[in-house]
Order: structure tokens, then C-alpha cells, then sequence
């Protein structure tokens, strides 16, 4: 059964989801965030050229995979591009979950990087799936997993001295899919932004933004404890500050450049480094984040999935028309910021 109806500025669809056999299973992934977890959408929204692909692999802001695709695989699933909901709606609904996160996204509701041409931030498209689960009556899909990571572009674009901002828009997006519905959530935490190569260029100020991650992601953590008193509630958190500081251990050779700044030792898509761009996670280092979000998973048991009737919310955000309209305005903008391949932003 499929029914459609358009409603502050989302596109609804309504129909059942299908069991599962295995108890230790999720039957869809929803991904909120910004670069970190975009597997396409501001690529797609920005004409293909941003991030320019290659160096970028196929629209990831890395050299290859990012976690979600790492994770997607071990769980069985690919959750689709909200941008490719958005431009050509399907007559059957995707049923594996939907990537929402947007490169640049702030923890609010706008685009650090691309402001004002109605990409979200990370609070927004959290507020626009529950928004649209209850103009539809509907709750999130209790067996689906859904993953949070933001606030980088925050600390990195916006204001480097303000903790308080991406620690309130990203607890608040937590507490807001748990109203949704959402029993399963998977969240990250920030590595050291301070000691990330791009934090000694570009005038920042590294002393500043380790103590703000610091303090970033003490705020998050007691966030996530308080919701770990719901016993109704599975929520997953990967230390990827702990991760990054201890990357050399984990065998990787160069933690202080980037790849890009050493072509002539890095080898893309199959390196030692921890950093790609000077922002970025090489696509070896989001395989370390992958396993380590699936082992805390593993640790927690997964509630058997139930027959129930689920939704798919893809929230526009009032930008259906922007992605068609602002897709050589935002080509512009990206040219004019001159964002080029060594300097691409989060």
C-alpha cells in the first residue's frame, strides 16, 4: 500500500516494511550529519563538482568509502541519497533508509560552508523526518538504526570559541528522534580538532578548537548518558577523539599531514594516513571508524525486528525547487570560494 501527500514541504510515503529472520538485525539505516557521513548529497546539489571527484572518490568528501558505506555493508544496507529522492521521486519507495547528511552542514538548521540556498544542517534534518512523521501520524521505524554526527563545522566556520551552540542543536536533535520513535542511535563524538592539519592553516587557532572539542564532547556525553537511563533505548557511541589519538597504534604511519599535501608518498585510496584533505578522514581511517561503530553495536543487543506500518519521510526542507533552481547559483559559489581540491572544506 502506497499513499502520497505533500505537506510543509516534504514528500511522504507510507508503506510496510518487511521482517527480517535474524533477531540481531536492523532493518533500515537513516544517517544525519555533515561531510563526515555525506556519501553524495551536496555533490549531487552542487552540479558534480563539489568536492571535485576525483581527487574525491565518487562525491565523498575522502579517497574512498566513507563509515556509512563501510557500516552499510556489514549491516546489509545502503540508505539512498535524500538528494536523489528529491529530484526524481521513485514509484516504489527505498526501503534500506536515507543518507540526509549534507557537506558543510552546521549542527543547526543552515550550511556552514553554503549558507542561504536552503541546504540543511544537522538539527534540521532531524527536525524535517519528525517533522514529517507527524504530519503523517507516524512514528520512526522502532528496528531501524540511525546515525548523528555533527558539530565540526561549528567549531571549524562559525565560531570556534562556542561550544555551547553545537552541544545544545545536536542534543536536541537526539532527544527529537527519540520523540520520533527512534530506539536505536548511533552517535559520534568529535576527534581533536585542534590537531588536524587544516587547524594550523587558514588563520585557526588550534589551542581554541581543542578545548572547544573538548568541551563539545564532554556536553555530548552527558547528553548520552541521561538518555542511556531509558532502558527502552539502545544508544551506540563511538569515541572517534579517542580513535584519532590513538591512530599511530593503530598502524597508521602519518598523522600529521595530509594526503593530498604529500602525493608523492600518499597513494589514494590505499594509504597510511589518517587525513585526507586536512579535514577529512582518509577512507582507511573511516574503515577504523566503521569497526569500531559496528563493535559497539555488537556489544549491545538488537531488539528483533516487528511487523509494524513504517514511513519513509523525505524531508525537502524547502529545497526541492533550490536544488533545481541554485544548482549553478551553488556551482558558482563553490567556484568563487575557490574551493579547490587541497583546501575543501568540512
Amino acid at each position: 500500500m502506497k499513499k502520497q501527500a505533500i505537506a510543509a514541504g516534504f514528500v511522504l510515503f507510507s508503506f510496510m516494511l518487511p521482517t527480517k529472520a535474524s533477531a540481531a538485525s536492523f532493518d533500515q539505516l537513516y544517517v544525519f550529519g555533515d561531510s563526515l557521513s555525506d556519501t553524495g548529497n551536496i555533490y549531487n546539489a552542487s552540479g558534480k563538482i563539489y568536492p571535485q571527484s576525483p581527487p574525491y572518490f565518487e562525491g565523498r568528501f575522502s579517497d574512498g568509502p566513507l563509515w556509512v558505506d563501510y557500516l552499510g555493508d556489514q549491516l546489509g544496507l545502503k540508505p539512498t541519497l535524500l538528494t536523489t529522492l528529491l529530484t526524481t521521486i521513485p514509484s516504489t519507495p527505498p526501503t534500506q533508509g536515507i543518507n540526509f547528511a549534507f557537506g558543510g552542514a552546521s549542527s543547526g538548521l543552515d550550511n556552514a560552508v553554503l549558507p542561504n540556498i536552503g541546504l540543511p544542517g544537522v538539527l534540521k534534518q532531524v527536525l524535517g523526518f519528525a517533522g514529517a512523521l507527524k504530519a503523517s501520524n507516524q512514528t520512526a521505524d522502532p528496528d531501524a538504526l540511525y546515525t548523528l554526527w555533527g558539530g565540526a563545522n561549528d567549531l571549524f566556520y562559525l565560531n570556534p570559541e562556542d561550544s555551547t551552540t553545537p552541544i545544545n542543536n545536536i542534543s536536541l536533535a537526539l532527544n527529537t528522534l527519540v520523540k520520533a520513535g527512534a530506539k536505536n542511535i548511533l552517535v559520534f563524538n568529535l576527534p581533536d580538532l585542534g590537531q588536524l592539519p587544516a587547524a594550523k592553516i587558514n588563520d585557526h587557532n588550534p589551542t581554541t578548537l581543542s578545548k572547544s572539542t573538548s568541551e563539545f564532547n564532554l556536553g555530548l556525553a552527558k547528553t548520552v548518558s541521561a538518555l542511556r537511563q531509558n532502558p527502552n533505548l539502545n544508544i551506540f557511541s563511538v569515541d572517534t577523539y579517542s580513535l584519532f589519538n590513538q591512530a599511530s597504534a593503530l598502524g597508521f604511519t602519518n598523522v600529521t599531514e595530509s594526503c593530498l599535501s604529500r602525493l608523492d608518498i600518499c597513494n589514494p585510496g590505499n594509504n597510511k594516513f589518517l587525513i585526507w584533505d586536512g579535514f577529512h578522514p582518509t577512507t582507511a581511517a573511516h574503515q577504523v571508524i566503521a569497526d569500531a561503530a559496528l563493535a559497539a553495536i555488537d556489544a549491545k543487543s538488537v531488539p528483533e525486528p516487528a511487523i509494524n506500518l513504517g514511513i519513509l519521510a523525505l524531508g525537502a526542507f524547502g529545497a526541492v525547487g533550490v536544488l533545481k533552481r541554485q544548482q549553478k547559483r551553488s556551482a558558482s559559489l563553490v567556484v568563487d570560494a575557490k574551493f579547490s581540491h587541497t583546501t575543501v572544506e568540512n
